[in-house]
C-alpha cells in the first residue's frame, strides 16, 4: 500500500459533558497537529498517491472550518462531546467527501483509505481510519 501524509494544525475551544472528563468539563482550549494520510494499492497515471498540493489545500480548508472556533457554539456539534477521536472522524469524513467530489483530482479516486491523526501533544494523539 502506498501512502502520503499532509499536515496542518488547528486551535479550538470546547467543553465536555461527563464525569470522565474531570476539569475538561469546563470550557478549555485545545491545539491539534492534524495529519491526513491517504493510502492506495497502486499509484495513479502520474505515479503519485494524490497531488500533495491539492491534499494540503483541501486539508487546510476543512481544518479552517474548525480553527479558532468555540465548538460548543457550533450548531453541528450541539450536544456532542467533540473529543479528539470524534474530530478526527469529522475531518476524515470530509476528506472522503472531497475525494468523491473530485476536488483532489481524478487520480485521487484510486485512494482506498484515509486516516486522520490529531496530535494533542508530543505524548498523546488519537486517530480515525476509514475506507473511501
Amino acid at each position: 500500500m502506498f501512502s502520503i501524509t499532509v499536515r496542518d494544525h488547528m486551535m479550538v475551544a470546547h467543553s465536555f459533558r461527563g464525569e470522565v472528563f474531570g476539569p475538561a468539563q469546563r470550557l478549555h482550549g485545545a491545539t491539534f497537529v492534524v495529519d491526513a494520510t491517504f493510502r492506495r494499492p497502486d499509484l495513479d497515471d502520474d505515479n503519485i498517491v494524490v497531488d500533495i498540493g491539492l491534499a494540503t489545500v483541501r486539508l487546510r480548508e476543512i481544518v479552517g472550518e474548525l480553527d479558532y472556533r468555540n465548538l460548543d457554539e457550533e450548531e453541528r456539534f450541539h450536544g456532542i462531546n467533540t473529543s479528539t477521536e470524534y474530530l478526527a472522524k469529522v475531518i476524515a469524513d470530509r476528506l472522503v467527501e472531497e475525494i468523491h467530489a473530485g476536488t483532489l483530482g481524478e487520480g485521487a479516486r484510486g485512494i482506498r483509505e484515509v486516516a486522520v491523526t490529531l496530535h494533542e501533544s508530543h505524548i498523546a494523539w488519537a486517530a480515525y481510519e476509514r475506507q473511501v
